[in-house]
């Protein structure tokens, strides 16, 4: 059959093309951001300008700046705050892994069903009951000094070991309910699709229930994580020379709070960029139940 002119189409083009006002929209759009980006800019530097002249005028800035912002003081004592500092880091990255771990095993027994598990569930809840209600710098105090004090054998003798263990009771006990809530928050249709699809109880737990359950906690357990970096300083009062106990020795026999300061920047140095990073994240979580419940 032979084909006209008239019965061939031309090929269909499935490009978007926004119309004119469409695009006049979005040009308003980025003018319109591009203006409060510019205000709220100018808005700042007035803020901290105006912040900062009423520092230098007040009466007592001299004496402020040469106790807490002496540029030769700071250089002096950097190299051993920075020394301390990479033991709050060990301590943060050792505490963090043994964190995870023992929450997470908190976590699953709170949230399992069987009957014969009820004395671990118990156990379990008093645990978070009790060491999410204790200050963790008087956690600290009690097994650093009080766990030396029982002479069991096999008991560290360290005092940053001490206050890692510390901060990990402390710690274990909001990270587990962090999880928990984590856990309850996979709805049970997942579960019992996995299992109308063959998997097993663990298998299911490790390859749907977790991923999920994590995932939808990330930003809230990192939180946790940067507040357990900043309390890693609480292990100062059982007396390794950590950041915070350098600054306290250099300033001590300087007389200089300088070395304070240092120590501030290097926790803001690590805190900031975590935070961002958590921020971040919980954005893309919005985005993400935006998009799949159109709310």
């Amino acid at each position: 059959m032979e084909l006209t002119k008239t019965d061939v189409s031309p090929p269909a083009d499935d490009t978007y093309r926004p119309s004119e006002h469409e695009r006049e929209r979005q040009r308003f759009r980025r003018s319109r951001k591009r203006r409060h980006t510019w205000i709220s800019t100018l808005c700042t530097v007035v803020v901290l300008v105006a912040l900062g002249a009423a520092a230098v005028a007040s009466p007592g800035w001299e004496r402020v700046q040469s106790l807490f912002l002496d540029g030769a003081e700071f250089r002096a004592a950097f190299p051993e705050l920075l020394r301390g500092f990479w033991l709050n880091i060990q301590m943060f990255l050792i505490a963090e892994v043994l964190i995870l771990v023992l929450g997470l095993l908190i976590a699953l027994v709170r949230v399992t069903k069987a009957p014969g598990l009820q004395p671990l569930r118990l156990a379990a809840t008093v645990y978070v009951d009790v060491f999410r209600g204790v200050p963790t710098l008087l956690l600290v105090f009690l097994v650093g000094f009080g766990l030396p004090a029982l002479q069991l054998q096999g008991t560290p003798s360290s005092p940053w070991v001490l206050g890692v263990i510390a901060l990990v009771l402390s710690y274990a006990a909001y990270v587990a309910e962090v999880l928990r809530a984590g856990l309850n928050s996979v709805h049970p249709a997942q579960r019992n699709a996995a299992r109308a699809l063959g998997l097993g109880e663990r298998q299911t737990l490790r390859h749907v229930v977790l991923p999920q359950a994590v995932r939808n906690v990330l930003p809230p357990l990192l939180n946790d994580f940067i507040a357990l970096q900043k309390d890693t300083a609480l292990v100062a009062v059982l007396g390794p020379l950590e950041v915070l106990r350098a600054a306290q020795i250099k300033a001590d026999y300087d007389f200089n709070y300088t070395p304070y300061l240092g120590a501030a920047l290097l926790f803001i140095a690590v805190t900031i960029p975590l935070t961002r990073f958590a921020d971040r994240l919980q954005r893309r979580a919005a985005q993400r139940t935006w998009a799949e419940t159109g709310r």
